[in-house]
């Protein structure tokens, strides 16, 4: 699918993914900052991708990793810093939890720093949520 505003873009077309770009971006969170790159080929590979487009500048970057039955998982909201405070990341968001594969689906996320952000897309905190650490990452 694609959604579009003025000179931006909003894709699900993996084939469009930059992952050097992605890579980058994802290395400037807390969060992507020590995945290495084939990791990062990895995990988009069996994610349903989002990518966000200024003219034909990859600018921002998103995934779900979803059963598209009942659960899905989003992870890895990332839009480059110059670009943000404009109203792109509730697009976004909003383009996400509406995409038809997926709006029936209970979303989960996990974030330090964000979650009043993530409430107005009607995220809670759930105090059932439990996971496992990562070796090696």
């Amino acid at each position: 699918m694609e959604w579009k505003q003025e000179e931006y873009l909003i894709t699900d077309d993996s084939s469009k993914i930059e992952i050097e770009k992605v890579y980058k971006l994802l290395n400037n969170t807390y969060w992507g900052v020590r995945r290495p790159l084939d990791v990062v080929t990895k995990m988009i590979e069996h994610s349903l991708c989002f990518s966000i487009f200024h003219n034909s500048k990859l600018i921002g970057f998103g995934r779900v990793v979803t059963d598209y039955t009942v659960f899905s998982w989003v992870a890895d909201i990332v839009i480059e810093p110059e670009y943000r405070k404009q109203g792109l990341g509730k697009w976004f968001m909003s383009c996400i939890k509406e995409h038809p594969l997926l709006r029936t689906t209970q979303m989960v996320l996990q974030t330090r720093d964000a979650h009043e952000y993530y409430k107005k897309y009607g995220f809670t905190k759930n105090e059932a949520l439990m996971s496992t650490a990562v070796d090696g990452l």
